[in-house]
């Protein structure tokens, strides 16, 4: 009995042979799933980038800061254009990334991504990455700083809390 594939599976399948491509590390063959267009957002970067080239120079500048990159799908799903994927990328900083000297050190972070597919190519990427844990990772960010950032967004909302407390406690204690 035939089955009929949806466009969601196709697009899918069309994703896990570009992310298989781009796991061997055969950036020519990953270039093939994109449209010659292609389209290039990235979280934090102010404008678009575009075309397979860019794509490619991106990719090959980011697997020399970390050759031995494990790609793991953790989410993948899809509508009648769309896929969105989860991903957890481990690996080892041997190369220089964004202007920071190899330090050796492990990266574990998480990278959220959403694709457009047009006429069987991949025709658009949105991608936000956890730079801000893979810049701590590599200790271009120091985690100290981090977590100073932290707690002085926290400072608001512990003097609220204690302004609330002093108030309710006010209020049984006065008459």
């Amino acid at each position: 009995m035939p089955t009929n594939v949806t466009a969601a599976q196709q697009n899918i399948a069309l994703m896990r042979n570009a992310f298989a491509a781009l796991s061997r590390r055969d950036f020519a063959a990953a270039a093939e799933f994109l449209s010659p267009d292609f389209i290039i957002n990235l979280a934090s970067v102010p404008y678009q980038m575009r075309g397979r080239g860019t794509w490619r120079r991106n990719t090959e500048t980011f697997f020399k800061a970390f050759p031995d990159i494990q790609i793991e799908t953790q989410d993948m799903f899809a509508t009648e254009d769309k896929v969105a994927v989860r991903f957890r990328f481990t690996g080892t900083h041997t190369g220089e990334f964004l202007g920071h000297q190899p330090t050796g050190g492990r990266v574990d972070y998480q990278s959220y991504e959403l694709y457009r597919i047009a006429d069987g190519k991949i025709a658009e990427e949105w991608i936000c990455s956890d730079m801000l844990t893979i810049l701590t990772q590599i200790g271009a960010f120091p985690a100290r700083r981090l977590l100073l950032m932290w707690l002085a967004g926290y400072r608001v909302w512990l003097a609220a809390g204690l302004g609330l407390l002093a108030g309710a406690a006010s209020t049984l204690i006065l008459p």
